[in-house]
């Protein structure tokens, strides 16, 4: 049952204290979420026009809350009780302290989070985070040109029925505050220098580079789906072969995969021009992006599933366009199929490191025509022994329609692996299988 805690609070229905709550959570170092239809007893209450609810919450901490909160904010119908509630998820903010509009940067205006309420921030509290504050975000930096075109960006709204109309580069903050084209835009535009690279290595080590692409010089959106492309032919799929069955894996759960692939780019600082990088070899797949943790942010809070987005402005378009679902979504999908482990964090890098799942059994790739397309063959010689032990290969050969000496071929590397024996003699001896 959900209870009220330090990242969690109830309102059984949107009322007046919304700016507050929010507030709190964006000056929280964990984020949180807040409920609109739970009572404080964390019944579900049904809301009426839940529908006109959302746009009201969405519009007025858009609105009433500075800094800017876009792609801070995430809103979700859930389902407690099979009755629908309001689940609003936000991140913390990196332009804190956050406060509400009408009371300005204030104790009347900032929060903050202290247990199970919200409590307003003393002066010295808001002096010291304001002393803080980060300014050098992408917004602020002057893309390094001026002429940029965003054909590539609109096509990307349009698939998930959006329009973007003469104002969008205002309504995404892609304007520095003089008005001048930002980095963000700089990113998203149909053209630009910045690209991400794909490396695969024959072996374990960076010793036998086979491939180098680059998927960049074009918008960050387009350059992702290239990439997500790229590795979704690399992470190829293994069949384990067992007495009738054929069960598929890939190399690396897609899932996990295409989540951390988004946030490998999404997260990075590319204030400090250095690209993410995806490396496949042969017995793994590293992402790596630079920045390392945020200030202010632990380890802790990194796995903790709470979203605190180092580029809020780009997070917000890939979730316009579909690459990221709500946020925080990413890092439990991961967590889901992956223990922490496979994060390795530094000062200034964090890198994540898929090892590929290598079935015990005999393995086949189920790409490639040197091993690929014997598997349905396999497969079906191991259902004929099972029928009958004692066939023959010319038996079997006639009963495939394929040649004797493939059918040797094919046993020989069954019994090589494991999966069958031979019992007595090659005239009056019958095959086993092996489970």
């Amino acid at each position: 049952m959900l209870q009220e805690s330090n990242r969690i609070e109830f309102k059984a229905e949107l009322n007046d204290k919304l700016e507050k709550e929010v507030v709190a959570f964006l000056n929280n170092r964990e984020g949180g979420i807040l409920y609109i239809g739970i009572d404080d007893n964390g019944k579900p209450l049904m809301l009426s026009d839940i529908d006109s609810t959302q746009l009201k919450i969405a519009d007025r901490i858009k609105n009433n809350i500075l800094p800017s909160t876009l792609g801070l904010f995430d809103i979700v119908i859930e389902e407690i009780d099979n009755i629908p509630v309001i689940k609003i998820l936000i991140s913390s903010g990196l332009e804190k302290p956050y406060y509400v509009r009408k009371q300005g940067m204030s104790p009347n205006g900032c929060f903050t989070r202290m247990g199970t309420s919200s409590q307003p921030m003393s002066t010295a509290m808001i002096d010291d985070l304001y002393s803080k504050r980060i300014h050098n975000t992408l917004r602020n930096i002057i893309s390094p040109r001026q002429d940029l075109t965003f054909a590539q960006l609109k096509i990307y709204y349009q698939e998930r029925g959006l329009e973007l109309n003469e104002k969008f580069a205002n309504s995404l903050e892609l304007l520095t505050p003089d008005g001048k084209y930002n980095y963000v835009a700089y990113l998203l535009a149909d053209e630009n220098g910045v690209s991400i690279k794909v490396a695969k290595y024959a072996g374990t080590d960076k010793v036998d580079l086979v491939e180098n692409e680059e998927y960049g010089y074009c918008s960050l959106i387009k350059a992702t789906h290239q990439v997500l492309e790229k590795l979704k032919v690399e992470n190829i799929t293994r069949a384990k072969v067992t007495n009738t069955k054929r069960i598929e894996k890939n190399l690396v759960e897609p899932i996990p995969l295409r989540e951390a692939v988004i946030n490998t780019i999404v997260h990075s600082d590319f204030s400090k021009e250095i690209p993410p990088v995806f490396e496949i070899f042969n017995d793994k797949m590293v992402f790596t992006s630079y920045g390392g943790l945020i200030a202010g942010q632990s380890e802790d809070d990194f796995f903790s599933c709470s979203s605190m987005p180092r580029n809020r402005e780009l997070m917000r378009v890939f979730k316009d366009v579909g690459l990221v679902e709500q946020l925080g979504s990413g890092m439990s999908r991961i967590l889901k199929a992956y223990d922490k482990n496979i994060f390795h964090i530094s000062d200034h890098f964090i890198k994540v490191e898929f090892p590929f799942s290598l079935p015990t059994e005999t393995t086949i790739i189920a790409n490639g025509d040197d091993n690929g397309n014997d598997i349905p063959e396999i497969i079906k010689i191991l259902e004929i022994l099972e029928k009958n032990a004692a066939i023959t290969a010319k038996e079997i050969a006639v009963q495939m329609n394929i040649s004797p000496r493939k059918v040797s071929r094919l046993i020989k590397t069954l019994k090589e692996s494991g999966k069958i024996i031979r019992v007595g003699s090659d005239r009056k001896g019958y095959w086993k299988i092996q489970n």
